[in-house]
């Protein structure tokens, strides 16, 4: 029994436990690592992937294709843990961290959105919703690359009977459109011009007005004022703009809580200093 005294045999002994405890271990990780139970719960969520995507159940082939590309997926995804493939790669901290966003986004808008929220939300951003003052009207070309003065051509055609124009590689019409539309179509210049035409003029035709493409004779049809909708005529669009801001605010809070818990320095070469960031 003196043997069991010696503190060189003790040492051996428990070195020997947990040599063995390990090897046990190793032998359970390395079971765990190679079993792959396709349970009936992520049976159902492959086929759940496969309706929405495809609008109707799989085939029994289709099924068998499914569950061997999971299958192939679930044994790549694991040798590539077991490489350690995932460390320093910067599309997979990326796509991780993207993924925790949007687990987050779903947690914050789990409950659907209440029409108090909504009422709140739409009174404190009710401009971004107004309708524009929008312009129907008709107009006359003048090509300033196939006349020598379009302006003066136009400013002369006005008191025609019939205005004729050049061909006009657009519409020669058009209904209720906005300022920035406008702008898009022919230019700044011809939207700030035909805003700032009289729709209660008595000639039928006014300018000419300059744009992108050269000068052009106005007849306003119509000039709607702008307006701000009642909510119940934009609630689709107050939800959306509702939902995206809860999950942005759910983001920033749950980014700055867990922030809170990090001590994060910046460490300088230069210098011996860490200043906190």
């Amino acid at each position: 029994m003196k043997y069991v005294k010696d503190p060189l045999i003790i040492f051996l002994l428990f070195g020997a436990t947990i040599f063995a405890a390990q090897q046990l271990w190793d032998a359970k990780s390395t079971e765990s690592h190679y079993q792959i139970d396709i349970t009936p719960g992520l049976q159902k969520q492959i086929y759940d992937q496969w309706e929405v995507q495809m609008g109707r159940a799989p085939t029994p082939a289709e099924a068998s294709n499914l569950f061997e590309q999971w299958i192939k997926e679930e044994i790549y995804y694991r040798e590539a843990k077991t490489l350690r493939l995932d460390d320093n790669d910067t599309i997979v901290r990326r796509r991780l961290a993207q993924k925790l966003t949007f687990l987050n986004e779903d947690l914050a808008n789990a409950q659907p959105a209440t029409s108090a929220e909504l009422e709140v939300f739409f009174a404190d951003n009710v401009t971004a919703y107004a309708e524009p003052e929008r312009f129907s009207f008709e107009h006359r070309y003048f090509s300033k690359d196939r006349r020598e003065d379009a302006q003066r051509d136009a400013e002369i055609a006005r008191s025609y009977e019939t205005i004729t124009g050049d061909p006009f590689v657009l519409q020669r019409s058009y209904a209720r459109r906005s300022v920035s539309e406008l702008a898009d179509m022919f230019g700044r210049d011809f939207a700030a011009s035909l805003a700032g035409l009289d729709p209660d003029s008595p000639d039928p035709w006014q300018g000419p007005i300059p744009s992108a493409y050269g000068w052009h004779l106005i007849h306003l049809t119509e000039r709607t004022a702008p307006r701000h909708p009642p909510l119940g005529e934009v609630s689709e669009a107050v939800l959306r703009d509702f939902l995206q801001q809860r999950r942005l605010k759910a983001n920033e809070a749950f980014y700055q809580q867990v922030r809170s818990r990090y001590n994060i320095q910046l460490i300088e070469p230069a210098s011996g200093t860490s200043p906190s960031i």
